[in-house]
């Protein structure tokens, strides 16, 4: 059994809950983006029009499938409104802001409301075990670009009931996504695989042995889509450096998870990839 799901908030209204509002509009849902800021939400408005546009010169959706699609988003900046059947935050990867913005939305929501956390590697278990009803609390890690990309680990936390994962993994399939259900553990399944491919590419460049031109240029002509480089750029070199960070504390700060120094420099000077226009690549 899974509980019937009619609306979605997203709450922050970057590159990510972007993308995860405009799968939920596509997908017939009422989505609400969230984001006190509202320079940000207008630079997500202009996002998502751009992809539906796309769509449209592609002859993927009409122009009257465009403006349903749209209007199907309500972008607001007043958290007194983040009232859905399912909250997914996609806010800045710090356990204490999100654990305080939950808080906040219990105060908003109904009991039932599920609160599904879109964090790349922290503990679901940890960010639930404040939270009234913890068993409401689930893990909702999409991929960049949320509008676009298949996978969706959905996370179980130590408290998280059945009916709410299960919720979740039925939803994310209307979505149109591919659902995986996993257990609450440092870095999920995808970065805790996926860690090395970029900590062992930092190390090639942090020896001399490759530049990182080299390891994304030969990492793709063997198939991958992306080189780490040119990935790590896509992502965020902030958002990758804190995975980095948290896995490496989560496991007792073993010598293999150790955040790269080349990564912690780049971040350091505000070369977060393409978001800042710069990161290994100019943009």
């Amino acid at each position: 059994m899974s509980q019937a799901i009619n609306s979605i908030c997203v709450i922050g209204a970057g590159t990510m809950g972007s993308g995860i509002a405009l799968s939920a509009a596509q997908s017939g849902f009422q989505a609400f983006l969230f984001d006190i800021n509202e320079q940000v939400l207008k630079k997500s408005r202009a996002s998502v029009l751009k992809n539906l546009q796309f769509l449209v010169d592609k002859q993927k959706i009409s122009a009257e499938e465009k403006g349903k699609i749209f209007n199907r988003i309500q972008f607001i900046s007043s958290i007194h409104r983040c009232k859905a059947d399912v909250n997914i935050e996609a806010i800045i990867e710090k356990l204490e802001a999100k654990v305080s913005l939950f808080s906040q939305l219990t105060e908003v929501n109904d009991a039932g409301t599920i609160f599904a956390s879109n964090t790349s590697s922290l503990s679901i278990s940890a960010i639930q075990s404040t939270i009234t009803n913890p068993g409401r609390v689930v893990g909702m890690h999409f991929f960049n670009p949320a509008n676009i990309m298949k996978l969706v680990e959905v996370v179980k936390g130590d408290q998280t009931s059945g009916v709410v994962a299960k919720t979740i993994y039925d939803l994310c399939l209307k979505l149109g996504k591919t659902p995986v259900m996993c257990k609450d553990a440092p870095g999920f399944i995808v970065n805790r695989v996926a860690r090395h491919y970029y900590l062992e590419a930092m190390k090639l460049v942090e020896t001399g042995a490759a530049t990182f031109e080299t390891v994304d240029e030969i990492m793709e002509a063997t198939g991958f889509k992306m080189g780490p480089f040119r990935l790590m750029d896509l992502i965020g070199m902030d958002i990758n450096f804190a995975v980095s960070q948290s896995v490496y504390e989560a496991f007792g700060k073993a010598e293999r998870f150790m955040p790269s120094p080349v990564q912690a420099e780049k971040v350091a000077k505000g070369e977060l990839g393409k978001k800042t226009g710069k990161g290994f690549y100019q943009y």
